[in-house]
């Protein structure tokens, strides 16, 4: 008799399902309950078990099964203490790899897993399959004790396949440079969880990385810029510092034989027509103008376009032609977004080119640029993929677009015929704080927590059946500006890739985010062992303290993902066996607080400190508090210095107003504020009038603070010319007859161009 395990069943009753049954037979053996990201689409429970210890042997059926059943051996040997080997013998008591086209396979990236005791069989029509079948099996020996050498695993019979074929995720290594080595890191990881394409985003304003034959200056001027601030000066004789980086072509055929060898597409993209200054600056012929500018240090939207002469095309294609020779997968991305049309507006040459092609207007322009480079690539063998944009203008039917502006452009392409990659930038954009820590590094506005990406559904209901056919699947997308570094590009993907991997892979009806939360701490050993640093804010807690009128504190935690939380109050670093938090602690001050979050025994984040005293909670970080309107919030690093930890602030660019809500300043006579001084390098087009602030009375600006956003002035205090050495000014003002109980507004009025104060700290003074 079997029992079928619905993909809906909990993990933790599958544990109790499969006791009997995993039960260890022998000392230093470590039974298992699958924990497999992402869910197989069928898993049935069979009778029994099978036992893999370093005595398995491991088979192959022919040299592609052999491929597949190496790699299989690989990952197990870079993730735990059990090594096997691939050689010859019989299948009997062995674990056996083999393609198997015969069978009535819905996809060639299916494959199927058979364990009994007899031994285990992998199979799938292809490649491909048999080797999302080789991860699936490593990720069955890794869902127990990581340090097991023997390790039973129940009868089994899997049948998976992918609900869509494009499973994505895009790096943007033009604002930010990454390794080749650091890229590698991240397609294994990919791999691990199914993932199939990887969105190379590698030019923009702020840099070119890609080298063109005949082109050598996009690498060496536009492969540079100069950061803002202190960034960009040496410290020691204030000369400017470039910051430079490109790929060669042996570098990008290593990548793109790396991805191939773990089945993912390399998707390369150039942008076209906008953010196009890096190219522009190498070669000041191809912009609008014709005259220098430099590659940007600057974030958001600039103005500088490609212009639309002959020779410019002609640029356009010797650098698709060197994407067709670099990468062999059948995309190439021309972007498309965000191409502000000024520059043609204002320009006679592009005025009197629009009417030489017979084109409506500056959209219809872009799309005739986009047309005529879908049939460059067309003739190269590729297709034209672009962001949804591209859809203002006539566009050919055999270009793909992908959606990030929400997914009504994707639901217009997929009506009009053309095929959609889902990655909207309000579900999917892993460069958005992930919670509400304050310990979150530098990142846009909003938060796109974890349960959300998973929440994300690809397939729009307005979609019919016909045009549902067009979804070819879902992309994360990680763009780093605020990504000086690759842990940074860790913390943004890792976790969240997962939620993204089990929603492009598992069917919908199977998707449970409750489950899937049961399942994912299984993913932390691994990606140690891969050498992958998680980001740790979402399974920290999150401390919350207020002061209470005997003297004591009322600590509230919070944990991110709903793990259960231990905790300490002794010094100590919580255990299993800690106390479990289950209410607010009322804490006699001061105190110090420990806690941290487990899944069972296993401890999921290093332990998190605080210390809590009557001055502490008087005051608080910029990150601790509120913006007054939160109109465009972002989470800023601070300019220098050049290398090093800098100081993190939250601002808002439109509107810099920081408020402490109900702010306990009952005999509060004065407020002390720490405030730092960072350039505003934000191009914001457009929304460049949208951008607010408070008219200075002196020549540098005020400090006021005020009771309530549009309440009265609590105290003003003139700012200075510069902040001190250390970047910081510190000043304290003594407050007005506050009201107790009210929101504390802090403003500095000024212009914030082409420098802003920003606020650090601020602190109640009895």
């Amino acid at each position: 008799m079997t029992q079928r395990i619905a993909l809906r069943f909990p993990a933790f009753l599958l544990c109790a399902c499969l006791a009997t049954l995993c039960a260890p037979s022998s000392a230093g053996e470590a039974a298992v309950t699958p924990r497999l990201l992402p869910q197989p689409a069928s898993m049935v429970l069979g009778k029994g078990g099978f036992v893999v210890d370093a005595r398995t042997r491991v088979v192959a059926s022919d040299e592609a099964a052999r491929t597949a059943a190496v790699q299989f051996t690989g990952m197990l040997a870079g993730s735990g203490p059990l090594r096997l080997h691939v050689g010859a013998g019989r299948d009997a008591g062995a674990i056996r790899f083999s393609l198997d086209p015969s069978a009535a396979w819905t996809s060639p990236e299916a494959y199927a897993i058979d364990i009994g005791p007899n031994g285990i069989r992998v199979r799938a029509p292809d490649a491909k399959g048999l080797y999302y079948g080789a991860v699936t099996l490593w990720q069955l020996l890794t869902s127990g004790d990581p340090a097991a050498t023997r390790v039973r695993l129940p009868a089994l019979r899997i049948d998976d396949a992918p609900r869509f074929a494009w499973r994505g995720l895009m790096l943007d290594s033009a604002r930010h440079f990454q390794s080749v080595e650091e890229i590698k890191r991240l397609l294994d990881a990919m791999a691990q969880l199914k993932l199939d394409t990887f969105h190379w985003h590698l030019t923009d304003d702020q840099g070119w990385r890609l080298p063109v034959p005949g082109w050598p200056k996009l690498v060496e001027v536009g492969g540079c810029r100069i950061p803002a601030g202190d960034g960009g000066l040496d410290a020691a004789t204030g000369k400017p510092v470039p910051y430079c980086g490109y790929y060669s072509e042996a570098q990008i055929r290593d990548v793109v034989a790396h991805a191939a060898a773990l089945h993912i597409e390399v998707v390369p993209e150039v942008d076209i027509p906008g953010h196009a200054t890096a190219a522009i600056a190498a070669y000041p012929q191809l912009g609008v103008s014709g005259k220098p500018v430099a590659v940007s240090n600057e974030w958001g939207v600039n103005t500088n376009l490609f212009n639309a002469d002959e020779a410019t095309m002609r640029f356009l294609e010797d650098v698709l032609g060197q994407m067709a020779k670099l990468f062999p997968g059948r995309y190439v991305h021309v972007g498309g977004d965000e191409a502000v049309k000024d520059q043609w507006k204002a320009s006679a040459r592009m005025q009197a080119r629009i009417r030489a092609l017979g084109a409506k207007d500056e959209a219809g322009l872009q799309a005739w640029m986009v047309a005529r480079l879908e049939r460059y690539l067309s003739a190269h063998g590729k297709r034209l993929l672009g962001w949804d944009e591209i859809l203002e203008g006539a566009l050919p039917p055999s270009a793909t677009v992908m959606s990030w502006r929400g997914t009504e452009g994707g639901i217009d392409a997929a009506r009009k015929g053309h095929d959609v990659v889902m990655s909207p930038s309000g579900d999917l954009y892993l460069d958005y704080l992930q919670t509400a820590s304050p310990g979150e590094p530098p990142g846009r506005p909003a938060m796109i927590p974890l349960k959300q990406v998973y929440a994300f559904e690809p397939v729009p209901a307005a979609l019919d059946a016909r045009q549902a056919r067009h979804i070819l699947g879902v992309q994360a997308n990680n763009w780093t500006e605020h990504m000086r570094s690759f842990a940074r590009v860790q913390h943004a993907i890792f976790p969240r890739i997962a939620a993204l991997a089990e929603t492009a892979w598992s069917p919908k009806a199977a998707r449970d985010y409750d489950d899937f939360l049961q399942r994912l701490p299984a993913m932390l050993p691994r990606w140690q062992a891969a050498g992958i640093v998680p980001a740790q804010t979402p399974f920290q807690p999150l401390f919350d303290a207020v002061a209470q009128a005997d003297g004591s504190a009322r600590i509230t935690l919070a944990q991110p993902l709903g793990y259960p939380l231990r905790y300490t109050t002794d010094g100590s670093a919580p255990t299993a066996s800690s106390p479990l938090y289950v209410a607010p602690l009322d804490l006699p001050l001061p105190a110090t607080l420990q806690a941290r979050a487990f899944f069972g025994g296993q401890a999921l984040a290093a332990p998190l400190a605080r210390t809590f005293s009557a001055s502490s909670l008087r005051s608080r970080s910029d990150e601790e508090l509120a913006m007054c309107t939160g109109q465009l919030m972002l989470r800023l690093e601070d300019d220098g210095p050049r290398e090093g930890e800098r100081a993190i602030f939250n601002v808002d660019i439109f509107n810099p107003c920081w408020t402490w809500k109900q702010a306990p300043l009952a005999g509060i006579e004065a407020v002390e504020v720490r405030a730092g001084r960072i350039p505003y390098f934000f191009q914001l087009a457009g929304d460049e009038p949208h951008r607010g602030f408070k008219p200075a009375k002196t020549p540098h600006g005020e400090l006021e603070l005020h009771a309530g956003c549009d309440g009265p002035l609590l105290a003003a205090l003139p700012m200075p010319a510069q902040p001190a050495a250390d970047g910081f000014v510190t000043l304290r003002a003594a407050l007005q007859s506050p009201p107790p109980g009210t929101d504390l507004c802090v403003w500095f009025t000024g212009d914030t161009r082409p420098a802003m104060w920003v606020l650090d700290r601020l602190t109640l003074l009895p």
